[in-house]
């Protein structure tokens, strides 16, 4: 076995988020709400990572998420590896990345967009995928994905 590798247990049924920015693993804590899990939650954080240098990886047991909570994913930190796991095997894995329209997940930045002064879900689409740039569908507002509140 290779000393330098670090040995972490399988998981049985569940979620694995890979290839995390560092900066970013905590809004992905908050985000999911793992505080709050009542099943096993790995979380490695600054792990060499040829691709990236350094990343970040999060197990959670009995975990699958909707489609929605995924959609927010995208927003905190795009591009991640998300691998489903069932008895021990990865049943499905895919990079998670921002759709094409986001309803009801941002805030607009406008304080006068009808979203934030009526009791309605915002919409935002995206007009720029390499740039990562969203539009509010009713104001026609522009925000980086950086910039995005949730």
């Amino acid at each position: 076995m290779n000393k330098k590798e670090l040995l972490v247990s399988a998981i049985e049924n569940g979620t694995v988020i890979d290839h995390i920015p560092s900066d970013t693993l905590f809004d992905v804590v908050n985000l999911l709400h793992l505080d709050t899990m009542t099943t096993a939650v790995t979380i490695g954080y600054n792990l060499q990572s040829h691709e990236m240098g350094k990343k970040s990886i999060i197990k959670i047991a009995d975990k699958f998420f909707t489609d929605e909570e995924l959609n927010q994913l995208a927003v905190v930190c795009p591009n991640v590896t998300l691998c489903i796991i069932r008895n021990y095997e990865i049943v499905e894995k895919k990079t998670v990345t921002l759709p094409d329209e986001l309803i009801g997940i941002v805030k607009c930045p406008n304080p006068k967009c009808i979203t934030n002064n009526e009791p309605m879900r915002s919409r935002f689409s995206l007009i720029n995928r390499e740039e990562s740039i969203l539009c509010c569908d009713y104001c026609n507002t522009r925000v980086n994905r950086e910039d995005v509140k949730i």
